[in-house]
């Protein structure tokens, strides 16, 4: 072995025979001053010629770090030898050293990170070549620091981004390496960048911003390539939003090729993920703007998707996606909205057919592509299109939707991939770093409201029936309600599960209304009534979630009057509990107020149901009315209402108040859940006789519940 390593060390001395005989000096020096005239020649000859990394970590094991680390922190320098002529050696040594990556990542390197750091903002001469070398060896360590798995981490904790700003934004030598280096900090850890120097990295979006406003050259679209990764997680200040919009109605206004509009189409979609449409002034301007934003998308992505063959732009056409998005809002937005209502029936129609090549390409899509993050992302802009449209396309999307079906239920299968696609579908085009979550986590949760409205509608529902759809959205909801039960932190969940499972409600009370055989049939449903019983007695105790718990309640009365001879309703714990807890919700919606100078009370609706009422009045309606329909159906029910004393308040209540304050619709919903306890019940008859009931009954004109109590 040794015979085959001697040539080549021969081999490397021949080539560099002066950096040898430097070694050898270096190696014999027997103080502090030959040692520093040896490193200086040491450091002259690597800079003078390329050294291979075996010669390298010969240097390395000459030096060491010791000596370096005196020239670094030394504050007395020989006679007639300038301060920073040290600390320039020891940094070109460091460099030289990080050319290794193993040395790049030693503790050595890593705890010179913040001194390091601090020559960046050094003052000095600008025109002194050794502190320019100086400045382009630290760049060079700091670089290789960041290139290492750890580094990025290391250099954020040690300050150094917060120096590569001030660097950028004193435009002295170098600078351009600062923002070099502090794109590919952002684009390792974005989240730790902005949480360790938020300031100074938003003075360094103010400046970018500023240019890119001002810039009439090619510049202009560099910018818009570096914008997106200086946004930050929060807030983005007005005033770089001005700039930002004005530069790119200035691009996008004029005619460009595919090489400079993208990109802006790209920081477009990027600004309208951060702010949605807030960065777009009010204003003629503004709905020209968007208008122009939208319809340059919908043109992208209909040249993209309509014709076979072509390689499609996957990270443009996201981004498109994106600022289809912020039209789909505008044009429903209902006040303030940006838009026109000629400009919102404009964009509609380009949107429908953008829409339409969306659709295509989804008919094209294989099994083999299901879990492509472009594909999810079509999914995710159909998703938001049938949300607020389902009549126009309405055939095309009926032949899509078993594909939708089964791709939904591969990836619910599939959580975790899923998850990381829709992850992948950030870093597609919206965010251009490590993403957060940012997305939806599945298909389903994109595809929820478009099949709520398609539900009611007869050819659509007996598709999504016929793929399993409904067995997969029992599922769905059972899993998304484990996230929501005891041993798990409500106060960190997304809004967008507690919404998920609303919706779910809501395409569940269609398919009850609309469907009531699968409802009887498919044990899904079974499994799913029984979840209901057991969760809303803790639900309606839990403050801020009473509309959840209205859903819950509803879906689950109504789904009891289809299951009404199940064994789980015949007076079980699990019924029991459930009633009790419906009773809750539907009995203290409504309180008596006293009114000044008046001796009568009005009925108002209590504080906690107030804020809401807008969103759950028709779901209170509803399930007054489906808790009348149980009470013939289930014979332990009135005896367990009068218990609750439901009966008795309800009708304490009404006696308290003035009858012109309770509402025609009210009088009828109470009314009905009387009479039912009357006629189911003796007991229920004479408590209520003994509250009352017939003088209130005639005050309210319930002709139905005087008559019923008249009866022995």
């Amino acid at each position: 072995m040794a015979s085959d390593c001697e040539p080549a060390l021969n081999q490397a001395e021949s080539r560099n025979p002066t950096l040898e005989r430097y070694l050898g000096a270096l190696r014999e020096a027997k103080n502090d001053s030959e040692q520093f005239a040896a490193l200086l020649l040491v450091t002259k000859a690597v800079k003078a010629g390329d050294i291979d990394a075996k010669t390298r970590r010969r240097i390395f094991d000459a030096v060491g770090f010791t000596f370096p680390n005196r020239l670094l922190t030394t504050k007395e320098a020989p006679d007639g030898c300038p301060d920073h002529v040290l600390r320039a050696l020891g940094v070109a040594l460091l460099a030289c050293f990080c050319s290794d990556p193993e040395l790049a990542a030693h503790p050595q390197v890593l705890n010179k990170i913040p001194i390091l750091s601090t020559f960046l903002t050094a003052r000095g001469d600008p025109d002194d070549a050794a502190r320019r070398s100086m400045i382009d060896d630290t760049y060079q360590c700091l670089t290789a620091v960041a290139g290492t798995p750890r580094g990025p981490r290391h250099l954020i904790a040690g300050g150094t981004v917060s120096a590569l700003c001030q660097a950028y934004l004193g435009h002295g030598y170098g600078f351009d390496q600062a923002l070099a280096l502090l794109v590919g900090l952002l684009a390792a850890a974005e989240t730790q960048c902005w949480k360790e120097a938020e300031p100074d990295l938003l003075a360094v979006l103010r400046g970018l911003s500023e240019d890119f406003q001002k810039a009439e050259d090619a510049s202009k679209f560099e910018l818009c390539q570096l914008l997106p990764l200086f946004l930050p997680p929060t807030t983005v200040p007005s005033e770089c939003l001005r700039d930002l919009q004005a530069g790119l109605a200035r691009i996008l206004g004029s005619k460009l090729s595919s090489w400079q509009r993208n990109p802006a189409l790209k920081l477009a979609a990027r600004l309208a993920h951060a702010c949605g449409s807030d960065w777009i002034p009010a204003g003629s301007s503004g709905s020209k703007f968007l208008a122009l934003l939208v319809n340059l998308a919908c043109v992208e992505v209909r040249l993209a998707l309509e014709e076979t063959g072509t390689e499609v732009k996957e990270d443009v056409v996201t981004a498109c996606y994106a600022l289809m998005e912020l039209g789909i809002q505008e044009c429903t937005r209902c006040e303030q909205s940006l838009l026109k209502e000629p400009q919102k029936v404009q964009l509609v129609s380009i949107m429908k057919e953008a829409i339409g090549a969306v659709i295509h390409y989804l008919q094209q899509v294989g099994p083999e592509k299901q879990k492509e993050p472009f594909v999810f992302a079509s999914v995710r802009i159909l998703g938001a299109w049938l949300a607020e449209e389902t009549s126009s396309l309405r055939k095309e999307v009926c032949q899509l939707l078993p594909f939708l079906v089964r791709y939904a239920k591969t990836l619910y299968e599939e959580a975790e991939e899923a998850n990381d696609l829709s992850q992948q579908v950030a870093t597609l085009a919206i965010s251009p770093t490590t993403p957060g979550p940012t997305w939806p986590g599945d298909a389903l949760r994109l595809l929820l409201p478009g099949w709520c409205h398609l539900t009611v509608e007869d050819g659509p529902r007996e598709i999504l029936i016929k793929e399993g759809a409904p067995s997969l959205l029992c599922k769905y909801f059972l899993q998304q309600w484990e996230l929501t039960s005891p041993g798990h932190d409500t106060s960190v969940l997304p809004d967008s599960v507690e919404i998920s499972l609303q919706t779910c409600c809501h395409i569940f009370l269609n398919l009850v209304v609309t469907a009531p055989g699968l409802i009887k049939r498919d044990a899904c449903f079974t499994s799913l009534m029984n979840t209901l019983m057991t969760s809303l007695p803790a639900l309606v105790q839990q403050h801020g979630r009473l509309l959840l718990a209205a859903n819950v309640a509803t879906l689950g009365l109504l789904m009891a009057r289809l299951l009404s001879t199940s064994p789980a309703l015949q007076g079980t714990p699990a019924s029991r509990g459930f009633f009790a807890a419906a009773i809750l919700f539907l009995s203290q919606s409504h309180v008596a107020r006293a009114t000044p100078g008046s001796d009568q009370a009005v009925l108002v609706l209590s504080p906690d149901y107030e804020g809401v009422w807008a969103d759950l009045q028709e779901l209170w309606f509803l399930g007054m009315q489906a808790f009348t329909g149980c009470v013939p159906l289930l014979p332990w029910l009135a005896p367990a209402a009068l218990r609750s004393r439901w009966p008795q308040e309800l009708l304490q209540l009404l006696g308290s108040v003035s009858p012109s304050s309770v509402k025609p619709e009210m009088v009828a919903a109470y009314q009905g859940v009387l009479v039912e306890l009357a006629r189911a019940n003796r007991l229920c008859r004479e408590a209520m006789r003994l509250q009352a009931g017939e003088e209130t009954a005639s005050h309210y004109r319930m002709a139905a519940l005087e008559q019923c109590l008249s009866e022995p």
